[in-house]
């Protein structure tokens, strides 16, 4: 991203913005920790298997997938604002269908309704805060993707904290998320008032008859190749979101609370990363960056899986931190052209959330077959094809 001077005028005027931009991710992230927390608790109360919960998992995953392509006809239609609100109304529908579906029913089908709906509003939501942020990037000429993302991650860690104490207590899971989706609504819905209007940086109205298509940047390899990268990292993050809980469990033989106690360290340290993460862009650029990162990434995953629980509780740290700055770096990549970001980070994100898509159903074939903890290692094999496309994310000269 090329950074621009900003007058300290026009950096106020974009400061209530950034502070809801912040907000929006936040928001994002508690929503989703909660309903990641109870996992476990999900997968006993429908006494599922590994694999029937990969299924299921697949069914957020299928939404979000199917809403992208339109998250960018829809940014450039009705705004940044506009499209996190709707994200937000569908993310609201689905959480209430998956507490009906566990508390009430007991039906996976309703839960799997409940959860492609959920997945529809996040993939939407998504997409639209992603843009505000590369906005808010560039009025202040800083990079800040990785500060957003850490808000995201910091959502999730209070969330999953907060969800380990209420397994604990074994508090019915769909009065957890209900209650969880109602705060966030209260706090995302005033704070996208603050949204920079839709202005070009020259403080013109944008012409929607001159803006590229997502087909187009359909065509470009360097968009396609920042997307393998998003996608991995993708895979890499939602791994330790879907299963690190279940392996821990399952694979060293911890209760349910202690399983996502280790699912809180790696969002506590993929948080982290992310929050020192716009100094090291800065400083080594993203290139040099995301390389260690990466590998670290992956040293962790063999920590979780070949560790005792202390290495394993490292290990889950050290993944982390790895993990924490792909898809940031990734979002910030494809809006490296303001005229061509909705369009180009609409397909990013697509091709970003297929690793939501076929990581569950993998990870839970896997599962049955050599246990959720050893499925783990094909993180690894995903990183090794990330490293080797990173060079896409470089920075315009």
């Amino acid at each position: 991203m090329s950074i621009t001077s900003t007058s300290p005028l026009a950096a106020a005027n974009v400061r209530p913005a950034r502070d809801a931009v912040y907000v929006a991710f936040a928001g994002n992230g508690f929503a989703f920790a909660a309903w990641a927390s109870r996992i476990p608790d999900t997968k006993a109360e429908l006494g599922l298997t590994s694999g029937r919960l990969g299924m299921l998992l697949l069914a957020l995953s299928a939404g979000a997938v199917i809403g992208l392509p339109s998250s960018g006809w829809l940014a450039g239609r009705y705004g940044a604002a506009g499209t996190v609100r709707l994200g937000l109304a569908a993310l609201l529908a689905g959480v209430a269908a998956i507490a009906i579906g566990i508390d009430v029913t007991g039906s996976v089908p309703i839960v799997a309704a409940g959860l492609f709906a959920a997945g529809l509003g996040t993939g939407v939501w998504d997409v639209g805060m992603n843009l505000e942020g590369a906005s808010v990037e560039r009025r202040l000429g800083r990079n800040l993707m990785s500060r957003f993302h850490a808000a995201f991650s910091a959502g999730t860690v209070v969330s999953a904290l907060i969800g380990a104490g209420l397994a604990w207590a074994e508090v019915p899971i769909g009065a957890h998320l209900a209650v969880a989706a109602m705060l966030v609504a209260v706090a995302v819905l005033p704070a996208t008032k603050a949204f920079l209007p839709r202005i070009d940086p020259d403080g013109s109205a944008p012409d929607e008859s001159h803006r590229p298509s997502v087909l187009s940047a359909w065509r470009e390899p360097r968009t396609i190749l920042i997307g393998v990268l998003v996608l991995i990292a993708a895979f890499t993050e939602g791994t330790a979101n879907d299963w690190l809980s279940v392996a821990m469990v399952e694979g060293h033989d911890l209760p349910s609370w202690a399983g996502v106690l280790g699912f809180a360290a790696f969002l506590t340290c993929m948080t982290f990363g992310r929050v020192v993460g716009t100094n090291l862009l800065d400083r080594y650029g993203r290139l040099a960056v995301l390389r260690v990162l990466l590998t670290l990434a992956g040293f962790g995953c063999l920590l979780v899986v070949y560790g005792n629980v202390p290495l394993a509780y490292a290990g889950a740290a050290i993944w982390g931190v790895g993990v924490s700055l792909g898809f940031p770096v990734g979002m910030s990549a494809a809006a490296d052209d303001t005229a061509r970001a909705p369009a180009r980070m609409a397909v990013v994100s697509t091709i970003g959330y297929t690793a939501f898509l076929a990581g569950p159903p993998l990870l839970g074939f896997l599962g049955d077959h050599v246990g959720v903890l050893r499925a783990l290692l094909a993180v690894g094999a995903g990183l090794v094809i990330a490293l080797a496309v990173v060079p896409a994310v470089r920075e315009p000269r």
